[in-house]
């Protein structure tokens, strides 16, 4: 059996637009041909890939979601062959799409970024900002070719490296009446947490530190934001833990106050994560470059 890769081309964009006519109309080509096509590919391999049914909409089937999987892969590394092979016979472009969470996206890529447009400025890199569970899903979906996260990553088709240490701080409004030189586990489990949602790497961090001291701490409220979680316990609402990159000057101007735990160890590291068993770009491989060397 072999794999047409243009009827293989023409499933994706149908899955990617969630519909024939959107597929066709990106394609430039008409519908018909679109449906035939996939009918022609499903008919090789023996395998219903889509449902078809009135109101239901479009939906894979569990085949054409792994066809999807695999497929995103190939492109990938057509890609990256052609990016290669332009860079060989020098010809100075490409792409770069990097996935970051959020404390990474705002606060430690920027520099990286400034290095890497002002080496090659022909190539503008795009980054996509989500937690840390999203970006990995991006990039088993091969839609970005790097991705730097704070959160653990435990997925055997990625590479996961430590890149850097992101420090923490405990943070309460200014006037909490708790202890100015310490406060216990105990204190700190009978405050209303402000966390981050279920998948982001600070609410790693902030469950790693509750369980390894016994603070029983379960969310008073979840926000999908470190900025947010800041300016809301600066107005008087809850403790939470973030990083020091993103409390600091509000720690300098006395808007939060940081809470000392006697013997935690408030940091972690960030990863930086690749798909195993796909090249990387000569873009992405110099921003891996730029990174290691940070």
């Amino acid at each position: 059996m072999t794999l047409n890769l243009h009827l293989v081309r023409l499933f994706v964009a149908v899955a990617e637009a969630g519909s024939f006519s959107r597929a066709a109309e990106g394609l430039w080509i008409s519908q018909p041909a679109v449906s035939k096509g996939i009918r022609e590919l499903e008919h090789q391999l023996d395998l219903t890939l889509i449902e078809r049914g009135a109101g239901k909409g479009l939906r894979l089937t569990e085949a054409g979601a792994s066809l999807l999987t695999h497929a995103r892969g190939i492109f990938a590394m057509e890609r990256a062959a052609l990016d290669d092979v332009r860079a060989r016979v020098g010809v100075q472009r490409g792409s770069l799409t990097l996935g970051a969470s959020t404390t990474v996206a705002s606060y430690w890529l920027p520099p990286q970024i400034a290095a890497f447009c002002a080496a090659y400025p022909a190539v503008v890199p795009r980054v996509t900002v989500g937690n840390t569970q999203w970006v990995c899903e991006q990039l088993l979906e091969c839609r970005i070719d790097l991705a730097l996260v704070e959160g653990r990553v435990d997925e055997e088709r990625v590479d996961v490296r430590e890149w850097t240490t992101d420090p923490l701080a405990i943070v309460a409004p200014p006037d909490a009446a708790l202890p100015r030189r310490g406060v216990t586990a105990a204190l700190l489990g009978r405050q209303n947490w402000i966390l981050r949602e279920p998948g982001s790497g600070t609410r790693q961090a902030t469950e790693a530190l509750c369980t390894a001291h016994g603070i029983d701490a379960p969310p008073w409220m979840e926000m999908a934001s470190n900025e947010a979680i800041a300016r809301t316990v600066a107005s008087g609402v809850g403790i939470s833990m973030l990083p020091r990159v993103v409390v600091a000057d509000m720690l300098a101007l006395g808007t939060l106050r940081e809470l000392k735990l006697p013997g935690a160890v408030l940091s972690r590291p960030l990863y930086r994560l690749a798909l195993k068993n796909r090249p990387l770009s000569p873009a992405a491989l110099r921003m891996a470059q730029i990174l290691d060397a940070s």
